[in-house]
């Protein structure tokens, strides 16, 4: 035997885990054996189709997923599979994936569908890949049958919005509550003679007032849970400005309120310490119509991190005033809430005077 036909002889064949020798054909014969076991016994739908769209293999799992026998399939067009409302497009598609193959997912982030024998369409999950045989491209399709995946997820959204559609009542039944509270602690202040005790209850009526408007912000938003805190502060420094009558003139009011949303269980406290601050500045910072600015910010410097500060320019806090002493209801409150919060809170008493408040936003 000369060099050639030994070279000849190796070339085509090979032996197998025996020890026996394969022929070239024998080996392809096995190969695609074993891939035809693979795709039978998968436990998904797989279909094979050539670069026509037509189906050249099946495996068990498709009759049962799609309600055909093998043999009702074979040679058929796969768009025999896809809603009517989808068949324009698909042949695009597929001509598509022929011209540039690669394992791929079929319509990603869309809404798929496959119909069954009896008509019924169902959710789907597709995978593509392309096998290439010289210049013969085939694409093997694997198909997931989602339909309880698709179940779940929507009983879990109706539940969801069920439950948001409850929270949005709660929150507007406690509103109307709290306004019915403010109404009348507003009829008592009015019958009240003695200036200090209608100062503390204009006061409680301020306090009241800012947690309804907490839960009405949550009652005409989207997300019932969280409180869009810059809606919240343009409500309540309006209230608050009509409530101590300001001249516009002499108090200008300037407000840098970020995109800042906020838990409900720290909007309400947080939305009592800017209620107070705000109180705190129009009743005391500007006295005799003196002319003045209070700034109001609210930002969030770090992930979470929020910052809350109010400044003004007028008298400022005498000089030997210590927050821990202070015998106002008002701040004492703010410190009681910044706690609350498991903030930090930070007082420069004048020139200007500006209180900062730093929290954590815990969901």
């Amino acid at each position: 035997m000369n060099e050639t036909s030994d070279m000849k002889d190796l070339s085509a064949s090979h032996t197998d885990g025996s020890g026996s020798t394969m022929t070239a054909p024998h080996v392809a014969f096995e190969e695609d054996h074993r891939f035809r076991r693979v795709v039978e016994y998968a436990p998904n739908a797989m279909i094979l189709v050539d670069a026509k769209g037509l189906i050249e293999m099946v495996n068990a799992e498709t009759e049962k997923v799609f309600g055909y026998t093998r043999d009702e399939l074979l040679g058929q067009p796969v768009d025999v599979l896809v809603p009517d409302r989808f068949r324009h497009h698909h042949a695009g598609l597929r001509n598509s994936f022929i011209a540039a193959p690669g394992p791929r997912p079929m319509g990603p982030g869309r809404d798929l569908y496959a119909l069954r024998k009896d008509g019924s369409e169902f959710p789907v999950e597709i995978g593509l890949n392309p096998i290439a045989e010289g210049d013969r491209v085939q694409v093997l399709a694997a198909i997931v049958d989602i339909s309880d995946r698709k179940s779940r997820q929507e009983s879990l959204e109706k539940s969801l919005q069920e439950k948001e559609i409850l929270l949005s009542e709660v929150h507007h039944r406690v509103k109307n509550n709290l306004q019915i509270v403010h109404s009348l602690l507003d009829m008592q202040t009015a019958n009240v003679k003695d200036d200090l005790a209608r100062e503390i209850l204009r006061d409680s009526c301020n306090r009241v007032r800012s947690m309804a408007q907490i839960h009405q912000t949550l009652y005409q938003n989207e997300d019932v849970s969280r409180v869009d805190f810059n809606y919240f502060c343009d409500a309540l420094i309006n209230s608050l400005l009509v409530t101590f009558n300001t001249n516009p003139d002499l108090i200008r009011f300037e407000r840098d309120l970020g995109s800042v949303s906020l838990p409900i269980g720290t909007a309400v406290p947080c939305g009592l310490i800017t209620n107070e601050l705000i109180t705190n500045a129009l009743k005391h910072a500007f006295p005799g119509n003196r002319q003045g600015t209070i700034s109001l910010s609210a930002t969030e410097i770090a992930p979470n991190q929020i910052e809350l500060s109010l400044t003004d320019d007028g008298v400022g806090f005498p000089e030997s005033f210590y927050i821990d002493s202070s015998s106002g209801l008002g701040l004492q409150l703010v410190e009681l809430l910044t706690d609350q919060l498991g903030g930090t809170l930070d007082m420069h008493t004048r020139n200007p005077t500006r209180i900062t408040i730093r929290f954590t936003i815990k969901d």
